[in-house]
């Protein structure tokens, strides 16, 4: 089965894309690395390569973990599926 996105940490909240086709609708495969597990997900929306992707709903004010580490907060609710990028995440340096 091919991986369409990869999850470094268990922990993670998001996955990446790695693969450029990836639609609203399709069913997606991912690579978690720690475990060696691969799980599944449906896209809800276009997701382009290399963008993130919430592997779970996302509540506004939480925290974003991507190879598992802190890349920031969430700024409005996010369903499972969808794309995480700039319009719903913002760092917490700032």
């Amino acid at each position: 089965m091919a991986t369409d996105f990869i999850v470094h940490d268990k922990a993670d909240t998001v996955g990446v894309v790695v693969v450029e086709d990836v639609k609203s609708g399709k069913d997606l495969t991912g690579w978690i690395m720690e475990t060696d597990e691969t799980i599944t997900l449906k896209s809800l929306e276009a997701v382009p390569l290399g963008h993130k992707i919430a592997l779970r709903d996302l509540k506004s004010g939480d925290t974003v973990l991507k190879y598992g580490h802190d890349v920031g907060r969430t700024v409005a609710d996010i369903a499972q599926g969808r794309h995480v990028h700039i319009h719903n995440l913002k760092t917490k340096r700032w």
